[in-house]
């Protein structure tokens, strides 16, 4: 069980029975470590330990990419109501922020990346997140997959409850989404660019996909001081473009 070791604004994750380094002393950590617990460097810097929870996952997975916000995998976990026993169907798999949450949720899922060295990484990433036997990330393009997963005789793996894409061929996946989502299962698409979440809406409406809206991904922060309270003054929160249609 991975878990989280803090001193003032220092974060760790760390493994039972691991030895960690910082420059505040060496950390043995238990095999038996428990979330509450405090652990001493050979120093006698003092890290309480934390259980790992999903917004930690953001913070300190390996990157390979800019992954998806925790507040936007909140409104595709909302939106379509990913649960315990679903079967998700996700492709752009990249640092794998939304694959590791949406398993940590009890779901399972079949995650789909094209570059080898990104998958390697989600692999890791997904062990960190205690979620590997509930993520299978596979190398390679969906779109090239689609006719495999749709002939695949395994009940156990198809048809999904839930469809998510994070890639810029979104729109081609999303046309066979009647074939791969189970009736009243749920696609999720998330697009950097208005363009892109354009193809995606023509290509829900041409297949037939019902409920179909698109929301841009937008939050303020308030400030707060003696002069008053008023929403921040710096950049806007901008981070995407989320659409949600469904199967019927």
């Amino acid at each position: 069980m991975t878990v989280l070791v803090v001193y003032e604004d220092r974060e760790y994750l760390v493994e039972p029975g691991e030895e960690f380094g910082t420059d505040l002393g060496v950390l043995e950590i238990p095999t038996d470590v428990e979330p509450g617990q405090t652990i001493e460097t050979h120093l006698g810097t003092e890290f309480r330990v934390r259980r790992l929870r999903g917004p930690d996952l953001f913070h300190h997975l390996e990157r390979t990419g800019a992954p998806m916000v925790p507040r936007d995998i909140g409104l595709i976990v909302g939106e379509t109501g990913i649960q315990t026993g679903d079967r998700v169907l996700d492709a752009g798999t990249g640092t794998g922020v939304l694959a590791a949450l949406v398993a940590r949720a009890g779901a399972s899922v079949v995650t789909y990346e094209r570059d080898p060295e990104f998958a390697d990484v989600a692999r890791e990433n997904m062990a960190l997140a205690d979620v590997a036997d509930a993520v299978e990330v596979r190398t390679g393009d969906l779109t090239d997959e689609i006719d495999s997963l749709l002939s695949d005789g395994d009940e156990s793996i198809r048809p999904f409850d839930v469809l998510t894409l994070d890639t810029g061929d979104a729109p081609a996946v999303v046309e066979h989404a009647p074939n791969l989502l189970v009736e009243g299962g749920f696609v999720a698409v998330y697009s950097p660019f208005v363009e892109d979440t354009r193809e995606v809406v023509m290509a829900a409406t041409e297949a037939g996909l019902a409920d179909i809206r698109t929301r841009e991904t937008i939050q303020r922060e308030m400030d707060f001081d003696d002069r008053g309270s008023r929403p921040s003054t710096a950049p806007v929160g901008h981070t995407g473009y989320l659409t949600i249609a469904r199967n019927e």
